[in-house]
């Protein structure tokens, strides 16, 4: 599928990965809109490509749709492209020091991370089946982001990595639904990258990250992140799997 002139939607595109992507997406020739629950964030990062900005909140589905919607009439078209980014990455036990449970926390990160990115792929499966077939038989396509912690979940990231870990499993069986509609999913795994999850921590202790992650020694950059949706967009024949992109690391217990 080409890109230029194509209209993609990406969900948490107002900062980190999502941010790169909408970059990405607009220089190599995209409409795009930027979903993000953070109006203003949105506002600006749509403004810096000139795309649309769309609030909304990815566990509500009704302004998810609605969003989607407000994209093709906004841009001129249905989306082609829909790439899920947004997500969230708090740490907890599941029982902690004092005896809590984690029970509320799990149920909000699997809501945004998992139950979100369903929703996303919903509404733009819904509207890209009406769409008529390319030449290549393709209505669109569908990546999702999962994480490596999907298969190394490390101690505290019981709710992102079981949210992850769905993430990744239910991409062979989109795939395999979407097929008679030329709609591909793929998931990409990303290891340790520079976003703002990671900003917040010490010089030292990102340095330390770092130095576990055999070549190249050092944190992702969000551009090879998009640069890789990039590549599964033009690559039709990329479906129905999760690819890493981490620099070889493994994940330790902690």
């Amino acid at each position: 599928m080409q890109i230029s002139d194509a209209v993609a939607v990406v969900s948490g595109g107002a900062s980190g990965l999502g941010r790169a992507t909408v970059r990405h997406l607009a220089a190599r020739g995209a409409r795009v809109a930027v979903i993000d629950r953070d109006a203003e964030a949105a506002e600006a990062a749509a403004l810096e490509v000139g795309g649309v900005a769309l609030s909304a909140d990815v566990t509500d589905s009704a302004a998810v749709g609605s969003a989607i919607d407000a994209a093709a009439k906004a841009l001129g078209a249905t989306p082609r492209i829909a790439v899920n980014c947004a997500g969230i990455a708090p740490a907890a036990r599941i029982v902690g020091r004092d005896g809590e449970l984690s029970v509320d926390l799990f149920a909000q990160v699997v809501g945004v991370n998992l139950i979100g990115s369903f929703t996303v792929m919903s509404h733009a499966a819904r509207v890209m089946s009406a769409l008529d077939p390319l030449d290549t038989g393709e209505r669109g396509v569908i990546i999702n982001t999962a994480s490596i912690a999907f298969e190394e979940g490390q101690i505290g990231q019981c709710a992102y990595a079981a949210s992850k870990g769905g993430v990744a499993a239910m991409g062979l069986p989109a795939a395999r639904e979407l097929a008679r509609h030329g709609i591909r999913v793929i998931s990409i795994a990303p290891g340790l990258f520079h976003t703002p999850m990671m900003e917040g921590l010490p010089p030292e202790t990102t340095e330390a990250i770092a130095g576990t992650i055999p070549f190249p020694s050092r944190l992702g950059d969000p551009d090879e992140f998009a640069h890789l949706v990039g590549s599964i967009v033009e690559n039709a024949y990329l479906n129905g799997t999760t690819v890493r992109l981490d620099g070889a690391v493994r994940l330790p217990p902690r």
